[in-house]
Parts: structure tokens; C-alpha cells; sequence
């Protein structure tokens, strides 16, 4: 089986998301479902500007086992995995760190989902408990969390993880749940402000960063 464009579209992701801001240096992964069997994803700890197609790995869904790829999987494989495999609607799975929703996944509350982005996000963004990187565990936490209609995912002091029927619908929850995040942070900020004369000018500097970073 030829594998190429699936791993070719696997990088282009990369430096789509690298130039957006949501991927940096070798944080970040992504997992793409190429047909029933095989999924291609991002190679373990490697700058996403030197990577090329033969980088990316293809895997077996079923265990992760390797078919093809020069470098070692990431080893958030199995984080995307129990997601692909709990929901084969899903076409395409993003871990990020990207700053604003990571920021939301340290305070470790859900977010209500507004109906304006319940295409793209579902109804609520809910949270996975903490579990370090690569573990059985946070794969565990992360499965408690899915869902059929959530398609954005909060884990605790460690990032984000986004999906959708493809790349494209994928890339737009995480785009979605910057903003989202951006809203409810601004949110809070702003009430705090208010109730702090003090503190408001330096809140204030915090606002029009975030405003400056994801404008409404």
C-alpha cells in the first residue's frame, strides 16, 4: 500500500499549525486515520520544519504497531489512538500546547461552548485529569472524556487535543477553541479588573495581549 500522500498531508499540517503559532518547536503531534487499519502520525521529538514524508510513521490503529516510517512514533500515539478507536467518525486528531486554551487547561474547568462554534467544538470543551506525557494513564483520563459530540478536549497542565471528521474540521476546532478561550479568559480578567483598582492596569496589559493574539 502506498502511504505517501497521507504522509505528506501530515507535514504540510505541521507547518500549518507551526506558522499559526499552535505547534512549536517539537511540541505538538497529530494522528490521521488513512483508511480502517492504518494511521499515519508525527514522529517522536522531531522540529516539524526539518521533518519530511518518510519521518511521518504509518501504525496499525489496532495496537500502534509500525508499518512503515523512518523515525520512532510519538509517544502521544495512544492518546490519538483511544480517541480514533472510541469514535470512527473521526478522521483527524491534534494535540497542541497552543497558549491561550493551554492557559484555560491549567485552571482545569470545562467550558460552555457557545452556539456559534457547537459545529466545530460540540457542546462543552470537558477535562481530562492530569497524567504525565505518553503514559497509559493520561490516555485512560483522556478516554473517560469522550464523547460522540465533543470534538475539544482540556487535559490538565498539559494542552489540548482537537478532532474532527478530517484535517480540515480538525484544524478548525483548534482554531475555534483559541478563540474560545481567548473569550472566557478576557472574561474573567476583565472581572477581576473590575473588582481591583489596583490591579487593573496591569489586567489591563493581560487584555490587549490576549486581544492582540486572538481578536473577536
Amino acid at each position: 500500500m502506498n502511504f505517501e500522500a497521507p504522509r505528506a498531508h501530515v507535514v504540510e499540517l505541521c507547518l500549518v499549525l507551526s506558522r499559526r503559532g499552535h505547534f512549536a518547536g517539537t511540541g505538538g503531534n497529530i494522528m490521521l486515520r488513512i483508511d480502517a487499519q492504518h494511521v499515519a502520525v508525527t514522529p517522536s521529538a522531531m522540529d516539524y520544519f526539518a521533518m519530511g514524508p518518510a519521518d511521518v510513521c504509518v501504525l496499525r490503529l489496532t495496537d500502534l504497531a509500525k508499518v512503515d516510517g523512518d523515525q520512532a512514533p510519538t509517544v502521544e500515539a495512544s492518546l490519538h489512538a483511544r480517541l480514533l478507536r472510541a469514535r470512527p467518525d473521526v478522521g483527524c486528531s491534534i494535540h497542541t500546547h497552543q497558549p491561550v486554551a493551554s492557559a484555560c487547561a491549567l485552571l482545569g474547568r470545562e467550558l460552555d461552548v457557545p452556539p456559534e462554534l457547537r459545529a466545530s467544538l460540540g457542546a462543552r470543551v470537558p477535562v481530562a485529569g492530569y497524567a504525565p506525557s505518553g503514559s497509559a494513564w493520561l490516555s485512560a483520563k483522556l478516554a473517560r472524556q469522550v464523547a460522540p459530540d465533543v470534538n475539544a478536549y482540556l487535559m490538565r497542565n498539559h494542552g489540548i487535543l482537537c478532532c474532527g471528521r478530517d484535517s480540515a474540521a480538525a484544524l478548525q476546532a483548534v482554531e475555534d477553541l483559541e478563540q474560545l478561550a481567548s473569550a472566557h479568559l478576557r472574561a474573567r480578567i476583565a472581572a477581576r479588573a473590575a473588582a481591583d483598582a489596583a490591579a487593573a492596569p496591569a489586567l489591563q496589559r493581560v487584555l490587549d495581549a490576549l486581544q492582540r493574539r486572538t481578536p473577536s
